[in-house]
């Protein structure tokens, strides 16, 4: 006779990332786990490092749910911080190193974390908000020869090497499970106000399980990890998996794409996420379509829309690009095309992952519409966030009584059941990988001696997928240049988002109602293209 217990035992199982880093080393001590122009890692040194800064962290008070900041570019720092707000079953937040002071200052307030460890070149701008929030520990990151330090620290700041140094390594880590909040992402909304995205330890091994169970992706992989690792997909789309698989990441501050050729060379990359923007450059590289790389079996692309010519260019050359969709909310993939069929269903997003489900519905109704019909593109599964950090207004306006998450793209299921993205309900500009809201631009410009109105919209770039175009009326008399504009812009956003290119116009089309007319500006830019 089996009696059934009262518990079901797969709830139980351990899935903190930090118990993988402890047993990676404990079974593979001397592998490489980091490569880096700054000193690479073994397992056995990520898990000391991670245990001692866990250590110095918890004797400052910071326990089970309180919220570490990072601040700083790729860098092992980055992964240590993470692996050691895990240890203590603290929450991670990796903070956009782009954002300017007043963004830092809403985003680490919105957050309510109470320790940041922060690289040198960030905190001139982080000292000038930080009485506007809760931290109250902070640690410089002062052992990176990448990221070196130019003045001494002063108080309030601490070394962290030397405090690191100073104490025995950590408990091992705390037990977590598919319902604990492991990292706070932030994304804009609509409005530019920063929402926290909640993504719990059962979000990240979700997508890692969808990731093994469609990607080529093996124990020991090496993996290219040069787009931004505050991002959902720099962070959790391979490189995270990697790690926790035993693999090696070759880690770079940021994207240089001839250093990027050379990595895929020489560590014998298996796998890489990119955006488009990325994958346009490293095009351009001289030798990339002449070089032989038969390790590389996983391109990931996605984070903004794919030009099946770029597709096609790599294919010509043996090199498959695999197209994905998500968002931070879905951490990150939703969808993904398959390798087999990156040319016979090109500019598709692909099929949904195996433990996520997509739907397309009508806006109005919430109805599934039928194939070829475009609607908004709704996510349920394991991967999908509860929802947004203390912002239980939108939550609710994120998700519907059945649990889907409306994620607000508009797209359409072929009869294949093959998602294709279209266009987006909302105005959200997406540059280079990153996602820019017009709103929040709009208003930074509101203030412009002799602007009159404004309207800011995204325009197709050949280089960066979509670019930033302000449409600005003005007082007669005046003409600003786009040099004055991003100038002005730059008091309070961050360099991404400021506007690349400008027209002036007599007056910005606006609806009945007063609201701006997105589609008629639209249509003026249409006439300089």
């Amino acid at each position: 006779m089996i009696t059934t217990p009262s518990v079901n035992s797969g709830t139980t199982v351990d899935i903190n990332p930090a118990t993988a880093i402890r047993g990676n080393a404990a079974y593979q001590p001397d592998g490489v786990v980091i490569r880096y122009d700054g000193g690479d890692l073994t397992y056995a040194q990520l898990e000391e490092r991670a245990a001692r800064l866990a250590a110095v962290l918890a004797t400052r008070g910071i326990t089970d749910g309180d919220r570490v900041a990072y601040l700083g570019l790729n860098s092992p720092s980055f992964l240590t911080t993470m692996f050691a707000t895990f240890r203590l079953g603290a929450i991670f937040v990796p903070v956009n190193f782009r954002l300017t002071g007043p963004e830092l200052q809403a985003v680490l307030h919105s957050s309510g974390a109470t320790a940041i460890i922060c690289e040198d070149g960030h905190r001139e701008t982080l000292d000038r908000v930080r009485v506007q929030t809760s931290l109250r520990h902070f640690l410089l990151v002062d052992d990176d020869p990448e990221a070196p330090i130019s003045t001494d620290a002063t108080d309030p700041w601490e070394l962290s090497s030397p405090l690191c140094t100073a104490v025995e390594p950590a408990a091992p880590p705390v037990r977590r499970g598919f319902d604990d909040p492991a990292i706070l992402m932030f994304t804009s909304g609509t409005t530019g106000l920063p929402k926290g995205v909640v993504l719990t330890h059962g979000n990240i091994w979700w997508n890692g399980v969808n990731v093994d169970a469609r990607l080529d992706t093996r124990r020991g992989d090496v993996t290219l990890a040069v787009a931004p690792l505050f991002h959902i997909g720099g962070l959790n789309a391979l490189a995270l998996r990697t790690i926790l698989r035993g693999g090696t990441a070759v880690i770079h501050r940021s994207f240089e794409p001839n250093a990027a050729l050379r990595d895929l060379i020489d560590y014998q990359v298996n796998s890489f996420f990119a955006v488009p923007a990325m994958l346009t450059a490293l095009a351009r590289v001289p030798g990339l379509f002449r070089t032989e790389l038969p390790w590389l079996r996983s391109i990931v692309v996605a984070g903004a829309p794919v030009p099946p010519s770029l597709i096609e260019s790599y294919a010509a050359h043996r090199i498959t690009l695999q197209q994905a969709w998500g968002l931070t909310e879905t951490a990150p993939f939703a969808t993904h095309l398959p390798a087999e069929h990156t040319l016979t269903k090109i500019g598709s997003a692909g099929i949904p992952m195996p433990y996520t489900e997509v739907r397309v519905v009508d806006p109005a109704t919430n109805t599934p519409v039928e194939c070829g019909v475009s609607g908004e593109v709704v996510v349920r599964g394991p991967n999908v966030t509860p929802g947004y950090w203390n912002n239980d207004a939108a939550t609710a306006a994120a998700f519907d009584e059945n649990g889907w998450f409306h994620s607000g793209d508009i797209g359409y299921l072929d009869n294949d059941g093959y998602l294709f993205i279209v266009d987006r309900l909302k105005d959200m500009i997406i540059s280079g990988g990153e996602n820019i809201y017009p709103a929040e631009v709009e208003r930074a410009l509101a203030d412009l001696p002799g602007l009159v109105d404004v309207a800011v919209v995204g325009a197709p770039d050949d280089k960066w997928g979509e670019t930033v175009v302000a449409v600005v009326a003005c007082a007669e008399g005046t003409q600003p240049s786009i040099e004055e504009i991003r100038a002005h812009a730059s008091a309070t956003l961050a360099r991404y988002k400021l506007p690349r290119e400008l027209k002036l116009v007599k007056s910005v089309p606006r609806n009945a109602s007063g609201k701006l007319d997105k589609i008629a500006i639209r249509g003026l830019l249409h006439e300089d293209r």
